[in-house]
């Protein structure tokens, strides 16, 4: 999803409303698979506390479009 056009699902009772999550994921690269899966979660009415991978790819610059959610990242190249 990261470099094309497709479509993110999640399961209708996977969050429920009230819920706190946290997002984990191997990758972030330029954002878009995580910044649908923050609005996947809130549209379900959880509260998104923070968005987590193991490596960030920095020069692409996904933390942009995951605005006002914390990231937190293991390893970060530049």
């Amino acid at each position: 999803l990261e470099y094309g056009t497709d479509s993110l699902e999640m399961h209708v009772d996977a969050v429920r409303k009230g819920d706190r999550v946290v997002v984990v994921d191997d990758l972030l690269a330029t954002g878009g698979t995580a910044a649908a899966t923050a609005r996947l979660v809130r549209r379900c009415g959880a509260r998104l506390l923070e968005v987590a991978f193991v490596v960030e790819l920095g020069f692409l610059h996904g933390r942009k479009k995951l605005r006002g959610v914390p990231v937190f990242s293991i390893v970060r190249y530049e």
